[in-house]
């Protein structure tokens, strides 16, 4: 069977809403302040400002280049290097897979928030609330076999809600998407920072973004940690870029898209910190409580010490928290399709199956993994979920694609790929940057990673992450000895070296 006409962006609009939402999550809007203030404070924007050139924008380019040069899922370009390659493409998939089935629970339980914010109903101990009554959470095994009802409502719901957007037509699903939820997303933030900056104390928060401890800049943690932000925050390594960028028509430019959405998502994450910062200012000076000891990160950060923020802020509070909480919800959505497009798409064109059926089975399989995270034991296994893919897997990720872009394929053509029509061009300081530099960068995170990630393992997180290793080993070794239904599909090899 032959392959149908490809997918294309109806103009460079969507492709870059589209980007940007992509990379617009999570990690910008709780992430970023907690990593912010635990390296260093303003110091911490010059190790982050040279990130995005150094990591960023460095390896976005390499995605863009791949994927607007070949027009074809990482499934199929890796097996054109070599078809000993193919495994490689699906790990990282599988990988990012499962990374979506955790996100998915994480967006849900914002869902759920919604509507608790409207009236407070997390009550003087929000903390006790999140565990007890909406997670229902427990140590023991046995509430592995215990399903929370809402949250598996709200889990269903948000992969209904990606499985309705996703099976649609590329420019009526996810690029209308992004132009619609992106200007909202943007809107609700500079509406919450707006408010943030009126709040009593707010200048005791975000003060703290320029108040530098120039002292920082000689730990290489701190390094590490700006490499590791901007990792996350622009999703390396997981295909997006190359994917989105596949759809792209002829004479786009590439670095100047790149560069943009870099900044973007950079400026949105500085941007939405001062909001979250000057929030917490205004509860260290009414509460009393240290500063400290509100900057935590993640589920923490969002349905705990806000909630709390929110009990002291008065009628406010009423509007505020709604928005503060769909922003997460519109961030988290973006960010679940763009995971799951290159998946979809890699599937697509190996066996032929419309993009409507991929993604109801995709979505389907999605949604029986994360049930395990609606259980009572859900938000422990999550947790390991969450450190073995990011710490381990995804960094892993991301080095072999700058070992096969870098060292296997013939690098100078991505160069002239990326020259063709931009205005600002790249030469051989972005060669040396993806071939030694980039490498060594990530490969100090990855050790990084991987020596926290055994040094907080318990007997639990042991025997799930055995399990994980074994399906991002076999799962992708699988898929890719399956034989393509797409007689184009082992044809056409790319030149390497």
């Amino acid at each position: 069977m032959t392959e149908q006409k490809k997918s294309e962006w109806n103009s460079n609009l969507a492709f870059m809403m589209a980007m940007i939402s992509s990379a617009v999550g999570l990690g910008n809007i709780w992430r970023f302040p907690n990593v912010l203030y635990s390296n260093g404070g303003g110091s911490f924007m010059i190790p982050y400002i040279v990130s995005i050139f150094l990591l960023g924008i460095s390896f976005v380019l390499v995605e863009y280049a791949v994927g607007f040069k070949f027009k074809r899922s990482i499934a199929r370009i890796l097996y054109s290097i070599n078809e000993k390659l193919e495994p490689v493409a699906w790990f990282i998939l599988i990988v990012v897979f499962l990374i979506t089935t955790y996100y998915v629970c994480v967006v849900g339980w914002d869902l759920i928030y919604i509507f608790l914010s409207f009236t407070k109903a997390w009550g003087s101990n929000p903390d006790l609330y999140f565990t007890n009554s909406v997670l229902h959470s427990t140590d023991s095994i046995s509430g592995f076999f215990t399903i929370v009802p809402v949250v598996l409502a709200s889990v269903f719901a948000i992969w209904f809600i990606a499985w309705f957007i996703i099976k649609r037509d590329l420019n009526d699903g996810i690029g209308n998407v992004s132009k619609i939820l992106l200007p909202i997303l943007c809107g609700i933030v500079v509406v919450i920072v707006a408010f943030s900056l009126t709040l009593p104390g707010a200048s005791a928060g975000y003060t703290q973004i320029f108040t530098p401890d120039w002292s920082a800049l000689g730990n290489l943690d701190v390094w590490l940690a700006a490499f590791g932000q901007i990792v996350f925050s622009l999703s390396l390594g997981m295909a997006i870029a190359m994917t989105y960028a596949s759809y792209l028509p002829d004479g786009s430019k590439l670095v100047d898209n790149a560069i943009i959405v870099a900044f973007s998502n950079s400026g949105f994450e500085v941007f939405n910190s001062i909001g979250i910062f000057s929030i917490l200012g205004f509860m260290t000076v009414t509460s009393g409580i240290p500063f400290n000891e509100l900057v935590t990160s993640g589920t923490g950060l969002a349905f705990v010490v806000f909630p709390q923020v929110f009990n002291t802020m008065g009628p406010a509070a009423y509007v505020i928290g709604p928005l503060f909480f769909l922003c997460i919800l519109f961030a988290g959505i973006t960010s679940v399709i763009a995971l799951l497009e290159g998946v979809c798409y890699s599937i697509s064109e190996k066996f032929l199956i419309e993009r409507k059926k991929t993604a109801t089975v995709v979505c389907i399989i999605g949604f029986c993994i994360s049930i395990i995270f609606t259980t009572g034991i859900g938000s422990t296994i999550l947790g390991i979920f969450d450190a073995f893919l990011n710490n381990f897997a995804l960094l892993f990720a991301v080095l072999l694609e700058c070992i096969v872009f870098g060292w296997i394929y013939k690098f100078d053509d991505l160069i002239e790929t990326l020259n063709a029509h931009s205005t600002i061009k790249v030469g051989k300081t972005w060669k040396i940057v993806i071939k030694y530099i980039l490498p060594i960068c990530i490969l100090g995170l990855w050790i990084q990673g991987v020596i926290s990630t055994i040094n907080e393992a318990d007997t639990l997180s042991s025997i799930v992450m055995l399990i994980l290793t074994i399906v991002v080993i076999v799962v992708p070794c699988i898929i890719a000895l399956l034989p393509a239904r797409n007689k184009n599909y082992y044809e056409h090899k790319i030149y390497s070296k």
